[in-house]
């Protein structure tokens, strides 16, 4: 089965927690703070696999975790970081962003990697907050969690020549006879759902990848037929080989039939309209064949485009003129560079970091309300302190206490009408406000 989109969730690993520990060591009688900091949870990095041609793996599996990371152990001693989940996918592969379809990746080379999922840092074990003034701290912090997000995994096949054209032009017909590809060939529109790789030998010396790729029809830009299917796999191609019923089987002009795909693809995408393209006027072996191409090759002239394109007449059934036409794609394909990194500028595939700026604006950290006599303190930095100290120890509390002085919550519920006695609610817990001197926690 062939498949080339899916939407997967994938999680880092959580980091592991700091402890809170002391040395107890025979004529040590003040040993002090020995409590170790948690491991680092896992990565899920997404690494390409040449091997590898279809996403049907991620149609059994939708959901990667990392491991978390070691808890921190005593005499100081740091927990294990967890290891990276590797997850493997095919050259070619497109990550999006399912929430915001920002791409974060263009996964093309065997071995190239993108980080999809960190793992959340390590907490701090009590050592780490000794201080002159507090020798014996009681306090750890708990790991962060790992980032966690579902995305989306886009193939668009790698191959050097596309093979392009309506149903039942001959583009099956064509790629079983150059290369050792089997595609299923009858007489029907669609009768080629999925993309077909082949390899094409030329003379021995030289040789190139071929796509057969289905067919498809007027508003495919929009997905109508096979749509989207079908043009999402050209983007990759370096050439094209417009296949062309120069018979007329179907009835159809020819030539409207090569303006109609040609269309599609420009409304698709711009710049393949502008992709190195051969015309392959296929089934010459048939009666008006030979009439057709005469007058295709009028309105090609009529409409001043017969010096942009090449037309070739094979019959892909009798193998008439195929030597020629592949002999001369090798040609062409010598000259021809590779297209542009779909999704993102020219060169940035090349960079397996991405950087992202953070941008500072005059928001504010926090936000304070009243419900009623209650009031409600809320913030993502807020949120991201309660989750890393264990309120349930005193040192934890006090340190969360000056941290919220110093971010300016305590002045902001005074001025909103706080006094002693006041409950203050904060995430899932409920705090009595109580005046004091301002002093470092």
């Amino acid at each position: 089965m062939f498949v080339d989109k899916v939407k997967i969730y994938v999680k880092g690993g959580d980091g592991g927690n700091g402890i809170v520990a002391f040395r107890r060591e025979k004529y040590v009688p003040f040993g002090g703070p020995a409590g170790g900091d948690g491991g680092r949870g896992g990565d899920v990095i997404l690494r390409v696999d040449e091997g590898l041609r279809t996403l049907i793996d991620f149609k059994y599996r939708r959901h990667f975790k990392a491991s978390r990371g070691e808890n921190g152990k005593n005499k100081g001693m740091h927990g294990a970081d967890a290891d990276d989940l590797v997850v493997r996918v095919p050259p070619g592969t497109v990550v999006v962003d399912a929430e915001t379809n920002e791409v974060i990746a263009d996964l093309v080379r065997h071995g190239q990697e993108a980080v999809v999922a960190r793992g959340g840092r390590g907490g701090r074990g009590n050592m780490r907050f000794a201080t002159p003034s507090n020798p014996a701290p009681s306090i750890a912090e708990n790991g962060e969690p790992g980032e966690e997000r579902w995305i989306i995994l886009e193939l668009k096949l790698i191959a050097d020549v596309g093979l392009i054209g309506f149903p039942n032009a001959g583009k099956s017909t064509l790629i079983s006879v150059v290369s050792a590809a089997k595609p299923k060939i009858a007489n029907y529109p669609f009768t080629t759902l999925t993309p077909n790789l082949g390899v094409v030998d030329v003379d021995g010396e030289r040789s190139f990848v071929m796509a057969d790729l289905p067919g498809l029809i007027e508003g495919a830009h929009r997905g109508v037929g096979l749509g989207l299917e079908f043009l999402r796999h050209v983007e990759r191609t370096r050439l094209l080989l417009h296949v062309v019923d120069m018979a007329a089987v179907e009835g159809r002009d020819p030539y409207e039939d090569w303006l109609a795909v040609n269309r599609e693809l420009r409304l698709y995408d711009a710049r393949l309209a502008e992709r190195p393209q051969i015309i392959v006027a296929n089934k010459m072996d048939l009666p008006e064949a030979a009439e057709n191409l005469v007058r295709f090759c009028e309105r090609l002239k009529r409409d001043g485009l017969e010096g942009k394109y090449e037309v070739f007449p094979i019959s892909a059934a009798t193998r008439s003129g195929v030597v020629e036409l592949i002999r001369r794609t090798a040609d062409l394909l010598a000259r021809v560079s590779e297209p542009a990194s779909v999704g993102v500028p020219s060169g940035a595939a090349e960079a397996l970091k991405v950087y992202r700026a953070e941008f500072r604006d005059d928001r504010p950290a926090f936000s304070v309300r009243r419900e009623g006599d209650v009031f409600v303190v809320e913030g993502e930095e807020i949120d991201k302190w309660l989750r890393r100290l264990p309120l349930r120890h005193r040192d934890a509390a006090v340190r969360f206490a000056g941290v919220m002085r110093r971010m300016g919550v305590d002045a902001e519920l005074r001025r909103l009408g706080a006094t002693d006695g006041s409950i203050v609610r904060i995430g899932g817990y409920e705090f009595e406000f109580v005046e004091f001197e301002d002093r470092d926690a």
